[in-house]
């Protein structure tokens, strides 16, 4: 999506600013200066009084790239997009945390109320609009502006063509842009995860496909949303669906020097292991991080993840003290800085992307996601050899691992550094398939979306495949014909132990079985301890349950009780009353919290006539003893006959006769 060249505000003068709709998308609008006596200055910020001042700062550092990182380049203009992702401090304030509170997760389980996005969102994401014009004639010859969309949701597909749109209106006519476009969005419709929606733009249209909602956050909003077909280890039936964050990234184009290292990075990013990718510029960065991300689709991606990362982070005091050879917490980080190569020492993987020569690129040459095209010189896919050894490609590798990552000091080039026994071999015939194109940024930008379209395909089927062993706990279960639908199964408890000894005797599957090595079981290991398994278990069982209950749900509803009742002896029958009970008192508790279902009073109804029925067909004695609690004779008062108990007041008891 490009800016359309007849755009203008003139033909939505009337729009009005919704601030209620405004919110259910973006959080603010700003604009922020680089002052060279007091720096980083939000100029303005629409609506007004949304963010903490610790928030301003962050967002302001956050929101131009690091002027280390920076090459001398003397055209006029420079345009660039990227975004970061920081913590919000109504939840967190800003201090030092430890590991576990880094990658501290929403563990509840079934959540009914709906509360708004802004309490429930740990992280809020910046989408930025850059732009340095040089003029010898200012001081330091240039300024900078940034041009931000603040949202708790990362929704990349809406918000860099937004950008596209919002930034170049900003520097035509000043802050009316914000205030138009605001309008705008807080006209469009709630967003509706795993669609794509047609938003407005005055006379222009975005068409965005949103992430599903099992790859978000869990709130209730977009828990409720979830059901069991949608979420791995099922494979979806249209792959051709975004099935994670970040589904728009550039993967090919990001990691094309570093093609048969994706499986590698793969296993990484599935562990949770820490990664710092670094890049010439925050666009390169921000799209190498946001691939990582999608790479693991549909996996619910846990790690805590900054696509551009900064000096100024609040977390950057506590991860700059960890000691080399400490345990570095969970996170994925992307800079620009080579400071961070000297103060992270203790981070084990680190990943060197982009190409230097490539820093910016005139406004008529930026892709519609904000990231750099053209060919990465030295790096094209003709470069890399598949079948062919190269005895200068190995001692090229061999100096690369002795220099290690500070040889990024003296010269930028891709590479990984890294001691992980990857478990996974690379699908050579997945590579070979990619097509190379370095003809016309046109051609190569057209080739660059078929290889992303095979790239994410075989990694969707792959995390699914490898997710795959944990579906017999997530199956769901519906009562058979003529069997008791109040007698619901609890599911299977998970042992780690148990569930790694089983899969050793049966195997990874056929489809994973060619493509691992002999210490697969130990990627199994690793997983299962790491900091994406147990939130997306939990979060994926509870669904599995809630849709299980759904349906036993359902299947009580149609309940014949008479039939069932008929061929069950006394004690079955007392079982069942029991469990009729227990059911008819949930209901009644989801009444009172104000949890309760749509259909909620039409259930007790018919769970209380089923009450009844069971009771009148009791031996008069068990009659007379149920009566005795005062809570269970309420439930069973409203029938015109009279039952009276010994040395107790009369209790009006329902009689409904067997069918």
């Amino acid at each position: 999506m490009s800016r359309s060249p007849s755009f203008s505000v003139k033909s939505e003068v009337n729009v009005k600013l919704d601030p209620e709709s405004l919110q259910k998308w973006v959080v603010a609008f700003c604009i922020i200066r680089f002052d060279l006596e007091q720096g980083q200055l939000i100029e303005e910020c629409y609506p007004p009084g949304v963010l903490t001042q610790d928030e301003e700062l962050e967002v302001a550092f956050s929101s131009f790239p690091d002027s280390i990182s920076q090459h001398q380049n003397r055209s006029s203009i420079h345009d660039c997009i990227f975004f970061f992702r920081v913590r919000r401090k109504e939840i967190s304030q800003p201090r030092n945390v430890s590991s576990s509170e880094i990658t501290e997760m929403d563990d509840s389980k079934l959540p009914r109320s709906k509360s708004s996005l802004a309490n429930k969102s740990k992280f809020m994401y910046g989408f930025v609009f850059n732009r340095q014009r040089h003029d010898e004639r200012l001081r330091r010859g240039g300024e900078q502006k940034s041009v931000v969309i603040l949202s708790h949701s990362p929704y990349s597909t809406v918000f860099k063509p937004l950008l596209q749109i919002m930034g170049p209106l900003y520097f035509d006519i000043g802050s009316r842009a914000l205030e138009h476009i605001a309008a705008c969005v807080s006209m469009w419709p709630a967003p509706i995860t795993g669609k794509q929606m047609e938003l407005p733009i005055g006379n222009a249209l975005l068409k965005a496909h949103l992430p599903p909602a099992h790859s978000l956050p869990m709130d209730g909003e977009t828990f409720s949303k979830e059901s069991t077909s949608s979420m791995a280890p099922f494979l979806p039936n249209n792959q051709s669906v975004p099935q994670g964050l970040f589904h728009d990234s550039d993967l090919f184009g990001t990691f094309r020097g570093l093609l048969l290292q994706l499986w590698l990075l793969w296993e990484l990013q599935l562990i949770g292991e820490p990664i710092l990718i670094i890049a010439p510029t925050p666009p390169q960065c921000c799209e190498a991080v946001a691939g990582l991300v999608s790479l693991v689709a549909p996996l619910l991606c846990s790690v805590d993840f900054r696509p551009y990362f900064t000096i100024h982070d609040p977390e950057f005091s506590y991860l700059n003290t960890l000691q080399e050879g400490a345990t570095f917490p969970p996170m994925v980080l992307g800079v620009t800085n080579l400071f961070f190569l000297k103060a992270l020492r203790s981070i084990p993987h680190i990943v060197s992307v982009g190409n230097s020569t490539a820093n910016r690129l005139p406004q008529t040459s930026r892709s519609s996601s904000g990231s750099v095209s053209g060919t990465p010189e030295g790096f094209g896919f003709r470069q890399l050899s598949l079948k062919k050894f190269s005895p200068t490609n190995l001692l090229n590798a061999v100096k690369l691992r002795r220099d290690g990552p500070l040889s990024l000091m003296t010269e930028h080039k891709e590479a990984i550094w890294s001691t992980y026994p990857a478990a996974m071999k690379p699908d050579t015939s997945i590579l070979n398939r990619l097509i190379d194109a370095g003809l016309s940024p046109r051609v190569e930008e057209s080739m660059s979306v078929v290889n992303n379209e095979i790239l994410r395909r075989h990694f969707l089927e792959l995390t699914t495949n490898f997710l795959a062993p944990f579906g017999p706990y997530f199956r769901t279960t519906t009562p058979s014909e003529g069997s008791s639908p109040f007698d619901e199964p609890s599911r299977p408890q998970f042992s780690a132990d148990e569930f790694l000894a089983n899969l050793s005797t049966r195997g990874p599957g056929k489809f994973l079985a060619k493509r691992m090595r002999s210490n697969w079981l130990d990627l199994y290991r690793r997983f299962l301890k790491g900091p994406n398994f147990m939130p997306w278990f939990e979060r994926r069982r509870a669904v599995a349950e809630q849709e299980q209950h759904r349906l036993w749900r359902q299947a009580r509803i149609n309940a014949d009780v008479p039939r069932l009742i008929s061929k069950m002896p006394e004690l079955e029958v007392v079982d069942l009353f029991n469990a009729i009970e227990r059911h008819l008192l949930r209901e009644m508790e989801l009444q009172e919290s104000r949890r309760a279902y749509v259909d909620s009073v039409t259930i007790c109804q018919k769970l209380k006539g089923d009450l009844l029925t069971v009771f009148n067909v009791l031996p008069k004695d068990m009659q007379q003893l149920l009566l005795l609690n005062p809570q269970r004779a309420s439930l069973l008062r409203g029938s015109p006959e009279v039952t009276k108990l010994p040395g107790r007041p009369l209790v009006q008891v329902g009689v409904i006769s067997p069918r």
